[in-house]
């Protein structure tokens, strides 16, 4: 041992001046460092693109001045159809939730025979569109269109929203807190109500959310069913008169639902600390045994997947085989689904090219400007198809007339739609790829660019690749923007659907609803893969 002492407070190690332009020191990520202009260009490009619906909805719904407005706004039937889409969206997020907790908690949780494969039954509701459970429904059974088939429709094509985030939650919680409780004599029911529920009130308020927005903005289940809600009233507003304020006014009110949904999903996470200080020991909860329950527990499972998967693609199959006898056109039906995958394929590719820019922008930066960038991609989130589709006629009438009802626009409402689901999955891929390695390449002479094309891109592509598979299923299914901005003489399988099922002809439309599930499982099933 050394006779020297050490002094009880030692001075600061002096830190030593790094030289103009060297990297941060190696681990730390540069938060106040500028975005360099190859990426800021075009992620303020995207960030336009996503803010356009907005200055649309601002200038249409004041042209004839704020008195006007409000007189729409202030209407009779503006109430009714805010009451309908808010009971509709109540009713829709409480079912889901009462489905989709429990289900985790069995699947998670406790000893359940099968459990990783009702695992996997419980997302394919992902794959089949709400407007094909509402046709499959609505052709078996008439007498539910209206309220109770559209939230019966799009409940079951919306609860794996509730199910996915809280069964992560589940697996990343610590079971000691479970198994303490159980301890001091609480039962199962008392346990999971006290410990475990709130747990996981963040990760099923955020899928409420979810499920909130997707009903608010959807379409074509209630417009099959013949419900009216906002979305319905904006379309049918767009069709019936020239004049574009009344649709404008109405979807001003319609984002300002999805804001104050927002908003209130934002309150219900509390300030409580649900995170845990370190990782701890990696281990999986005991399962709990369920005993005389196990029956009830399967027919549970057995029932929500068969009514959200098995009973659709029953009704289907029966269609099909009608149809076959009545002669539908296979040329016709393969013409549908080509046009269909190009549209989706471009779709997905622009919206990942304007998402790559801002993901990385979102990961590897700090500050006023990528925050403003960030959030402005996520606008096309609180704006419904229908609504962006208007935008975009708006903008191409008055200033790039070529452009109207040609693949290009539709292709740009598909990347104002869904770049929030791109630029969440490049950002979480670049936040996954070390700084330290964007950083040493700039130590050795590498541009922005060189970086962002040897290093970041090539690490971050399987996640990037990921949001691109997921952004090419959506786009495949998409209907409002379609519906409105598709080049004349052009259909989708989405549109054909709507269109054939709107006439009360279900064996044509089977068809296109069995291609649709067809070719929206392949990637589907491939994201599965790449996320086990």
């Amino acid at each position: 041992m050394s006779d020297v002492t050490a002094p009880e407070h030692p001075a600061p190690a002096r830190r030593l001046p790094r030289p103009a332009g060297a990297p941060a020191p190696a681990g730390r990520r540069r938060t106040g460092a500028r975005p360099a202009w190859i990426l800021l260009v075009p992620a303020t490009a995207a960030a336009l693109l996503a803010v356009l619906p907005l200055g649309y909805l601002a200038v249409r719904a004041l042209e004839h001045g704020p008195a006007h407005a409000w007189d729409i706004v202030a209407d009779t039937r503006t109430g009714e159809l805010l009451l309908r889409s808010f009971g509709l969206t109540v009713t829709v997020v409480a079912a889901c939730l009462v489905i989709g907790v429990p289900l985790a908690w069995l699947t998670v949780r406790t000893a359940l025979p099968g459990a990783r494969a009702w695992s996997v039954l419980a997302t394919l509701p992902l794959a089949v569109p709400s407007y094909v459970t509402a046709f499959a429904w609505l052709s078996a059974a008439p007498s539910l269109a209206g309220f109770t088939g559209s939230a019966l429709a799009l409940t079951l094509a919306s609860f794996p929203y509730v199910y996915l985030p809280v069964a992560a939650a589940l697996r990343g919680t610590d079971p000691g807190h479970e198994e303490a409780a159980r301890s001091l004599g609480h039962g199962p029911l008392r346990t999971f109500l006290r410990v475990t529920l709130p747990q996981l009130r963040p990760a099923a308020a955020g899928g409420g959310l979810l499920v909130a927005l997707y009903v608010l903005s959807d379409f074509g289940a209630v417009s099959l069913m013949r419900y009216d809600t906002f979305t319905r009233g904006i379309h049918t507003s767009y069709r019936a008169s020239f004049d574009r304020t009344p649709a404008a006014a109405l979807s001003a009110v319609l984002v300002l639902m999805t804001i104050a949904l927002v908003a209130a999903e934002t309150r219900t996470r509390g300030r409580a600390d649900y995170a845990r200080t370190g990782t701890g020991t990696a281990r999986q909860a005991v399962p709990a045994a369920l005993g005389r329950w196990r029956p009830i527990a399967l027919t549970w499972c057995g029932t929500l997947v068969a009514a959200a998967v098995g009973f659709p693609l029953a009704v289907l199959g029966y269609w099909l085989a009608v149809g076959s006898s009545a002669g539908w056109e296979p040329a016709a039906l393969a013409t549908t689904a080509v046009a269909t995958l190009g549209l989706a394929a471009g779709g997905a590719a622009l919206t990942t090219l304007l998402a790559l820019p801002v993901g990385v922008i979102a990961a590897r930066h700090r500050g006023r400007i990528a925050h403003i960038l960030e959030q402005a991609a996520y606008a096309g989130h609180a704006v419904p198809g229908i609504t962006v589709a208007l935008a975009l006629v708006f903008f191409a009438v008055r200033y790039a007339r070529p452009l109207y009802q040609e693949t290009p626009l539709l292709i740009c409402a598909y990347a104002v739609l869904f770049l929030p689901v791109a630029v969440a999955a490049t950002r979480a891929a670049v936040l996954q790829a070390p700084p330290v390695l964007d950083d040493v390449a700039r130590s050795l002479g590498r541009t922005p660019f060189g970086v962002l094309r040897e290093v970041t891109v090539p690490l971050a592509a399987p996640g990037v690749a990921a949001g691109a598979a997921l952004t090419f299923v959506v786009c495949m299914k998409e209907l409002p923007a379609t519906l409105l901005l598709r080049p004349t003489g052009m259909d989708t399988l989405a549109t054909r659907l709507w269109t054939e099922t709107g006439s009360g002809s279900f064996a044509a439309a089977a068809p296109y609803a069995a291609a649709l599930i067809l070719l929206a499982a392949v990637p589907s099933y491939l994201l599965g893969r790449h996320r086990t």
